[in-house]
């Protein structure tokens, strides 16, 4: 069966278990979800030496940290915050990949795409500060993160291939508004719609970033 094919599955099985309200599918094919895209990166580029490759792998693991420690953070508080680290550190795998990428190519910074960024930002933290409580330095880094990792993305988009900077973009975009929902989902108003808004975001986002790196690792490799 191939890689891609498996990824699909584990996804069609757990959206099924939040249908179904199964929360034992749930917790089983939650931490899969990414797993089963790090297989499909490692198989896909299993011929190519890159030094990337690390990186992206560091990114991967760290989300599966992340999706299994959330999933304990209805039960202790601890487990969201370190749940919020291991994705922080995910993020800025992914930066450091990005920029690798960035430099490269020798890709310039657009001045309007920081601007559209920071104003996204402010926004999204204005709003949520009132609700924030204990959690407001944590959040408020982790949103510079997660915020930076779209900018170094939205530089990408110059890249000579139109596909694999479409991939990227979507993908960190697709990143950032999992997390403005969850955000909003948690500490302001927990909507019914919300966890499927968060999920699906989330698992296209990761598999849109390992699509366009894998692309990547395969064409133009460094």
């Amino acid at each position: 069966m191939k890689p891609a094919s498996i990824f699909g599955i584990i996804a069609i099985t757990y959206f099924l278990g939040m249908a179904f309200e199964q929360d034992t599918l749930q917790f089983i094919f939650k931490p899969l979800l990414v797993s089963s895209l790090l297989y499909y990166f490692i198989l896909s580029t299993r011929q190519v030496t890159s030094a990337l490759k690390k990186w992206i792998v560091a990114a991967l693991i760290f989300s599966i940290a992340g999706d299994t420690l959330l999933m304990f953070a209805n039960t202790n508080e601890l487990f969201f915050i370190l749940g919020l680290c291991a994705f922080l550190l995910a993020h800025l795998f992914y930066i450091y990949t990005f920029h690798q990428i960035r430099t490269q190519h020798q890709i310039s910074g657009k001045w309007y795409a920081a601007i559209i960024v920071a104003i996204y930002y402010f926004l999204i933290i204005n709003f949520l500060l009132p609700h924030l409580g204990g959690l407001k330095y944590p959040v408020i880094v982790y949103g510079l993160v997660i915020s930076f990792m779209l900018l170094v993305a939205m530089h990408l988009y110059d890249l000579e291939d139109n596909i694999t900077a479409r991939y990227l973009l979507t993908g960190a975009i697709l990143f950032v508004v999992s997390d403005s929902v969850l955000a909003i989902n948690k500490f302001y108003h927990p909507y019914p719609w919300g966890g499927w808004a968060i999920m699906i975001t989330y698992v296209l986002a990761q598999w849109l970033l390992v699509k366009g790196l894998t692309r990547y690792i395969n064409t133009a490799a460094i």
